[in-house]
């Protein structure tokens, strides 16, 4: 039987202090296991402790990043799963779950526990759901320096040591959702949809073609939309419409430019469907909403 590399594990303590942020960082953790080694690795306390008969129930959520070699998780709600280098996986609060590396393949694991009034807002089912809790091919370069941040701070220790590793943590479940919500999203479909979206800000005060966008960069409209839409969680359209929305907005509070000419600057062939679109998307009008800063037409 050889070692468990144990690169590093340590679990907090938590104050009431800490309890008040809002989001807590309970463990962070890496440890290589090799092929044949007895698995999980001894030294986990009490509560965090399992073994693969009985599995385990936590009562916060967990991370857990495999970055090579395979092996097998399964949980209530999800049943089994293959894991392979790369995949990663969620353990949600009170449900039983269970995981290994392949015997004779072994694995490289990441983790990270946190809990918290936050973390129950941005682990919604939306995002994250139990009956899905694994998220493939998430290793990417950005997941991985987020953990060694997480690694470095944790090690250290500074003051308010807690709350910085909540913003990371913050942002490593922010990517990993990303990651989630668009698997096939590339670099080239990353800087198509950046550079939609810069035109349309260069070019809100017009009438922005959207297929004619994508005529010339030989893509379906259709295709730019769902990839679009999974980016940013908006129809094109939708978007443009909403950035336009924004900037009258702007245009409300800090000019004396009336309704009409405000929506002919935007672009909009009609003050009338410019009204109803922005008491639509604010649920005022344009002349309420001027009038509740103080501004009148």
């Amino acid at each position: 039987m050889t070692n468990t590399n144990i690169g590093i594990k340590k679990y907090l303590p938590v104050s009431e202090t800490d309890k008040s942020w809002g989001f807590v960082v309970h463990d962070v953790g890496q440890a290589i296991i090799s092929p044949n080694t007895e698995y999980p690795p001894a030294g986990h306390p009490g509560s965090h402790r399992f073994c693969w008969e009985h599995g385990r129930i936590l009562h916060e959520h967990h991370f857990v990043l495999i970055t090579e070699g395979k092996g097998i998780f399964e949980s209530h709600s999800a049943g089994v799963i293959n894991l392979n280098a790369g995949d990663g996986f969620i353990l949600f609060p009170n449900e039983w779950h269970r995981y290994k590396p392949g015997p004779k393949i072994g694995w490289t694991e990441y983790w990270i526990g946190f809990s918290g009034p936050i973390t129950d807002l941005v682990m919604k089912d939306i995002f994250f759901t139990p009956k899905k809790p694994v998220v493939p091919n998430c290793a990417n370069m950005v997941v991985q320096n987020l953990f060694k941040s997480l690694f470095q701070l944790i090690l250290e220790e500074p003051f308010g040591f807690q709350r910085s590793a909540s913003g990371i943590c913050i942002q490593l479940i922010a990517e990993i959702c990303n990651i989630k919500k668009n698997p096939d999203s590339n670099s080239d479909t990353q800087s198509f949809i950046s550079k939609a979206k810069l035109l349309m800000n260069q070019k809100i005060n017009e009438d922005f073609d959207l297929h004619l966008f994508c005529k010339h960069h030989g893509i379906t409209y259709s295709k730019f939309r769902k990839d679009f839409k999974n980016q940013t969680g908006l129809a094109p359209l939708q978007y443009f419409l909403l950035i336009k929305i924004e900037k009258a907005k702007e245009l409300l509070n800090t000019t004396d430019l009336r309704t009409k000419q405000i929506a002919f600057s935007l672009g909009f062939s009609s003050d009338h469907y410019f009204s109803r679109l922005f008491r639509a998307k604010t649920g005022f009008s344009p002349q309420h909403f001027r009038s509740k800063s103080g501004k009148c037409i």
